[in-house]
């Protein structure tokens, strides 16, 4: 298969560019070129033929490694401590009892993760354009795109709410415990007003991740949780509000974090060239924006939901308290893992999207290389230590012996999967920093529904393997997944991804649009 030719047919057309780009003044672009490697350092290291080829590597992975870990340590950071948010409130809840950790593990693994991969998903979109537009020092139309995103995902958040708010009939209908659904409403209820964070949350995080900014999020994420277990401990223990107030909590944090974001935007002199304040531009184009931001929702929705339904059957097992509390235990220390792994596909993403709109095809290339090296290194070892540890995992949630040793014997797939995720989500952020998320959703519909979900649901339910089957076969999808890929993005001519990358940011440079007045 050659993957110049499946993208070339799979690229959606995107809005780029309604007025031309603006020149900036001399110091704004010496400081682009210094953070962003604009000024063709590492393309100049790895095209300089004169010298052999293996005394480029050294000096090219140097160069790559200060960009990467500038952008993935801060994103990790990030990810890591939005996650341990969910965790916490996870933890606190699971305090109160087994029936109140497993209404918040399928409220928060079965419920929420449905909104929060629908609006990351669509906040990639801002990932694609905003990354490709920054490479190529079309500052001013940054501003427009977080703005159209933020209107077509706070749209889609009204949607949401009807969801969450019926959450325990369709939990029922689903074939869960009406107990347990019972009290999962109850904790997805005070969720809502976190629905409307994600709205604005994702597209000003992929806005500021496109110019390398983000550190100022890792600050704010941190202090952020500080807040959280101090208010969690005093709503959930103190004032006795239970399951609602362990979610309300989490809202109010989430909230905590768009509202600080946002005036580092405004206030912030490293934003004042590409956020330009508000516009009535936000309302023009939406329509074409909506196609990218589908794409790129399906890509990411079908990942996410494929391991929230995982929790789904575990429900449906004989036992379902303690296949829930094992499993979303075990999911959940992966999903701890897997914020790595996010920052890394961060990184990817805005390191391919700078330098294909900068047109530096090697360095795209090369940084692919080696941000899915360091990604997987430290997935093996993060896969080893949960290995060493695994009879005492459990007990940072629920006292129980039983549950200990039901996480215990899952292990083994935690590792497994610990493993797959040092490598699968790079890859994602590699496709959405080429613009390739059509493909790769129908990539994971093959993969992961055509294949995955029937394997595990024999192994599950017909073979009698409980919740260490349903992973089991979940699992083979993912590897065909990680496969397909490696294959592709191995293949990708980096020369046409350039030109695709150039069409895409010229497309509309030349059309304007009327003004919503």
């Amino acid at each position: 298969m050659d993957s110049t030719s499946v993208h070339k047919d799979i690229d959606e057309p995107l809005l780029v560019s309604e007025e031309p780009s603006s020149p900036q003044p001399p110091s704004f672009t010496q400081s682009f070129s210094s953070r962003h490697g604009s000024d063709g350092e590492l393309e100049r290291i790895l095209s300089n033929t004169s010298v052999p080829f293996a005394k480029r590597i050294g000096p090219a992975t140097w160069v790559e490694l200060k960009f990467l870990f500038h952008l993935a340590a801060p994103a990790v950071i990030v990810y890591l401590i939005n996650y341990v948010m969910s965790m916490s409130t996870q933890i606190f809840s699971g305090h109160l009892g087994n029936l109140e950790l497993a209404a918040a593990s399928l409220g928060n693994t079965g419920i929420q993760v449905f909104a929060y991969g629908l609006m990351l998903g669509m906040g990639s979109a801002v990932e694609t354009l905003c990354g490709q537009a920054y490479g190529a020092k079309k500052f001013n139309m940054l501003g427009i795109y977080l703005q159209r995103s933020t209107v077509l995902l706070t749209l889609a958040g009204i949607l949401l709410t009807i969801i969450y708010i019926f959450s325990e009939p369709i939990l029922i209908f689903l074939g869960e415990s009406p107990r347990i659904a019972s009290a999962a409403a109850l904790f997805v209820y005070g969720l809502i007003p976190q629905i409307f964070a994600y709205a604005i949350n994702f597209p000003i995080q992929k806005f500021l991740q496109a110019q390398s900014i983000v550190a100022p999020s890792a600050y704010i994420s941190a202090a952020t949780l500080l807040v959280h277990l101090v208010l969690s401990y005093v709503v959930v223990y103190k004032v006795g509000l239970g399951l609602l107030g362990a979610s309300l909590v989490l809202s109010v944090s989430w909230w905590i974090i768009v509202i600080a974001q946002f005036v580092y935007i405004v206030k912030s002199e490293r934003c004042k060239h590409t956020w330009r304040g508000f516009s009535f531009q936000a309302f023009s184009g939406l329509a074409e924006f909506f196609k990218l931001s589908a794409a790129s929702a399906v890509m990411l929705c079908l990942e996410t939901w494929y391991f929230q339904i995982l929790v789904l059957l575990a429900g449906l097992l004989p036992h379902p308290e303690l296949a829930l509390d094992s499993l979303s235990i075990c999911t959940t220390f992966s999903g701890w893992v897997f914020m790595i792994s996010v920052g890394f596909n961060a990184a990817a993403s805005v390191r391919v999207s700078n330098e294909l709109g900068a047109r530096n095809p090697k360095s795209a290339s090369f940084s692919v290389m080696v941000v899915t090296l360091i990604s997987f290194i430290i997935s093996v070892i993060v896969a080893l230590v949960v290995l060493a540890i695994r009879d005492i995992i459990s007990y940072a949630f629920t006292d129980g012996e039983e549950v200990a040793a039901a996480v215990s014997d899952l292990c083994p797939l935690l590792a497994l999967s610990i493993v797959l995720n040092g490598i699968q989500p790079v890859l994602s952020g590699v496709a959405v920093g080429c613009g390739w998320q059509t493909f790769v959703a129908y990539v994971n519909v093959g993969c992961y529904y055509g294949i995955g979900i029937p394997l595990g649901s024999v192994l599950g339910f017909y073979f009698k393997l409980s919740a260490k089957g349903i992973w089991l076969g979940m699992l083979g999808g993912t590897v065909l997944q990680t496969i397909i890929l490696v294959w592709v993005t191995f293949r990708t001519d980096w020369n046409n991804e350039v030109e695709e990358a150039a069409k895409r940011l010229n497309k509309w440079e030349n059309k304007t649009e009327p003004l919503v007045n």
